[in-house]
């Protein structure tokens, strides 16, 4: 059984959040899990910078018991990669650039029993259905989870300034109408489920 957990995104301003959602991670996977931090999302040049940031939060959030071993996801040894971890977090950026790279490999069957966890575009990747906040539209995800899903919900996310502020009952309500009926989970920033399949 795989455990899916999707994040809404806004990590590093809901510390407390953030804390409780690294603790949902490792639960269950012994004291020096294995942990593989995706950022397919983000542009090439930023991976090893946005690799140290989290790796230094997500750290701070473990009992001093708790060692976990992370390593930085590539592309050409994602698979590799991924058979030696106990976990993957894939984080958030463009949904599109996401997509993009994760079509390639056979999902969901080569994390297979793996804890599987999403951030933002993140947590995007693995639904049937999502409204993204940065395109302000319905796309389609991978499907892996029979479910639509809003990040960032009800929060200021309007690139500082410079877009107009986002209706999000009427996000909600044109998620609701597109494609098929499925569940709509609309999280607040740094809040998460977690589904078992």
């Amino acid at each position: 059984m795989t455990k899916y957990i999707l994040n809404s995104g806004g990590l590093k301003n809901n510390p407390d959040k953030a804390d409780k959602f690294h603790q949902e991670i490792i639960k269950d996977l012994g004291d020096s899990p294995r942990l593989l931090f995706c950022f397919f999302a983000q542009p090439r040049e930023y991976w090893e910078e946005k690799f140290t940031d989290y790796s230094q939060r997500f750290l701070a959030s473990m009992d001093k018991d708790i060692n976990p071993q992370i390593e930085l996801a590539f592309t050409e040894s994602f698979i590799s990669q991924l058979k030696a971890s106990d976990a993957v977090i894939i984080y958030g950026g463009d949904d599109n650039l996401l997509l993009y790279y994760l079509k390639q490999y056979k999902l969901p069957t080569i994390w297979e029993g793996k804890v599987v966890a999403g951030s933002s575009a993140g947590s995007d990747a693995l639904v049937k259905h999502f409204w993204a906040s940065d395109w302000r539209r319905n796309m389609d995800g991978l499907g892996i989870l029979p479910i639509k899903f809003i990040p960032h919900y009800q929060s200021n996310h309007n690139d500082y300034g410079l877009r107009e502020k986002i209706d999000w009952q009427e996000a909600y309500q044109d998620l609701k109408n597109y494609e098929e009926d499925l569940p709509i989970y609309a999280l607040k920033e740094g809040e998460y489920i977690v589904i078992e399949q």
